[in-house]
């Protein structure tokens, strides 16, 4: 393996603008069994985990933010496990988008009712009138919600950092400078 390939040499004239090296040039992927198969195992124990982390937010140590980090976790061992890019294959940017969106939806949709029954913004003392326990469901509605978007937003960086980013535009590409 070159220098180049290992990524100790210092990046030739014209690649200043690269925050990575393309797929091409990246050392391939080695499997280790014993990864792989501790991987399917412990997985949906994480991913239980995160959600358990989630849901008791609200009444015990967690909360939103931990349970997605937890969870997004788990969406990165599968990636050190079976490779970053089939993995990115199967939760495209539109699974994780989606993810986002739900998870704000519900923030939003629970801090806005408020208004619906009489009180503030993200004020839930009011939905024990709707509910009972409706205030305890909906911080844990909240919480999940936060849990949502902190594990699509982390899933979503991984990919980005581990499939990598090439900033530096083609020059075959139209709008660099040479076409103007």
């Amino acid at each position: 393996m070159s220098e180049r390939d290992r990524g100790t040499e210092p990046a030739e004239e014209g690649e200043e603008g690269r925050l990575s090296r393309p797929a091409a040039e990246r050392p391939p992927y080695v499997e280790s069994t014993i990864i792989m198969t501790t991987v399917r195992v412990i997985a949906p124990f994480v991913l239980t985990l995160g959600a358990f982390v989630m849901l008791h937010g609200a009444s015990s140590a967690g909360g939103g933010f931990q349970g997605g980090v937890i969870a997004a976790t788990t969406v990165v061992m599968l990636g050190f496990a079976f490779g970053i890019e089939p993995i990115a294959a199967h939760l495209r940017n539109e699974h994780l988008a989606l993810l986002v969106l739900a998870g704000l939806g519900t923030f939003l949709s629970i801090g806005l009712g408020g208004y619906l029954v009489g009180e503030n913004f993200l004020q839930v003392s009011e939905y024990e009138t709707l509910l009972h326990h409706g205030s305890k469901y909906s911080i844990e509605l909240v919480e999940v919600g936060i849990g949502l978007v902190v594990s699509g937003v982390i899933t979503g960086l991984f990919f980005l950092l581990g499939t990598g980013l090439d900033t530096a535009r083609d020059a075959t590409e139209p709008g660099t400078e040479e076409d103007r």
